[in-house]
């Protein structure tokens, strides 16, 4: 029998209130999107891969939680947010037409979305005792890795037809430089809140196993 105590979560009410809404309004986003493209400003933008990967990028937490972690941790809200917040802009962005109207946005989303998606899975996988040197290690792993799998799915989803082959492989570099940035940012920021006291709640599942087998 095991004696490890699941502890509630002290995350704010707002971070579990602003989850709820952002995958609520993600999926109303995408059907909105997949039925009206040109209005959703996704015609030609691989509308149908964003409705298929965003759902399960966004509700992977959830799951693994349900099937893997519900008796070993509190639901780690602020983590889950942070993923379903990359997924959510992207798709606002498009229907808000910034992509083509701002000329920095797509330069912006590179690199904060990779940041936030680097701070979840170091919220997510590392013990808060962990040194700078290790959150960032792990956010460069998680960001370079996410930045290279989301050009090359842009690149087959659309980039392949541009007649401006110059102006990709620039694009491609400066998306690849910007998520690496967004990522070590996102380490750093985390390993600050961790020192000041923040952050420190659910305890991720490695860490509260080895406090209880140790």
């Amino acid at each position: 029998m095991s004696d490890a105590v699941i502890v509630s979560s002290a995350t704010p009410p707002v971070a579990r209130t602003a989850n709820v809404l952002a995958k609520g309004a993600l999926v109303l986003l995408l059907v909105f999107a997949l039925l009206y493209p040109d209005q959703g400003n996704m015609r030609d933008k691989a509308a149908g891969m964003r409705a298929v990967g965003y759902p399960l990028a966004s509700f992977t937490v959830p799951f693994l939680w349900w099937t893997l972690w519900k008796d070993k941790m509190a639901f780690p809200w602020v983590p889950d947010l942070l993923i379903t917040v990359t997924c959510f802009t992207d798709i606002l962005g498009n229907r808000m037409d910034l992509y083509d109207t701002v000329v920095w946005f797509d330069d912006w989303m590179h690199f904060m979305n990779t940041g936030l998606l680097a701070a979840a899975v170091i919220l997510l996988t590392l013990p808060r005792s962990s040194g700078l040197a290790r959150c960032v290690e792990r956010g460069l792993a998680i960001g370079a890795t996410g930045a290279i799998a989301w050009e090359l799915a842009e690149y087959f989803a659309f980039l392949s037809r541009a007649t401006d082959r110059a102006f990709v492989y620039a694009d491609t570099l400066g998306d690849l430089a910007l998520g690496t940035t967004g990522a070590v940012v996102g380490a750093m920021v985390v390993h600050r809140l961790w020192r000041r006291g923040l952050l420190l709640e659910p305890v991720p599942l490695p860490a509260r196993a080895a406090a209880h087998t140790g």
